[in-house]
């Protein structure tokens, strides 16, 4: 479920500051969330999950984004292995997507 995009780079356009391109794409499912929270509920700090898309200074664009494996040992979470799995699926799939030619 898309849930917003922040275009970096306009807001410093309209701060009068340049910033190359810049954007974060932020989206969820409360069916895969909820029980991360169960799990640990201060993981929701880092919900819903985040991609980046960033310009480099020789014009290469980047996809980022916070691994859940890293989630899972920033929140100490045990359990909810297949949850992690899934999500990580998920990414996998978006990152080939969005970066096919």
């Amino acid at each position: 479920m898309f849930i917003a995009r922040i275009n970096h780079t306009e807001n410093a356009a309209n701060a009068s500051l340049s910033l190359r391109d810049t954007e974060i794409i932020m989206f969820g499912n409360p069916k895969i969330g909820t029980p991360l929270m169960q799990c640990s509920q201060s993981i929701a700090i880092d919900l819903p999950q985040k991609v980046l898309f960033w310009q480099d200074e020789t014009g290469k664009v980047w996809l980022s984004y916070n691994s859940p494996q890293y989630l899972k040992q920033r929140h100490k979470v045990t359990g909810c292995d297949g949850v992690f799995d899934k999500i990580s699926k998920v990414l996998a799939n978006l990152s080939t997507q969005a970066t096919m030619p």
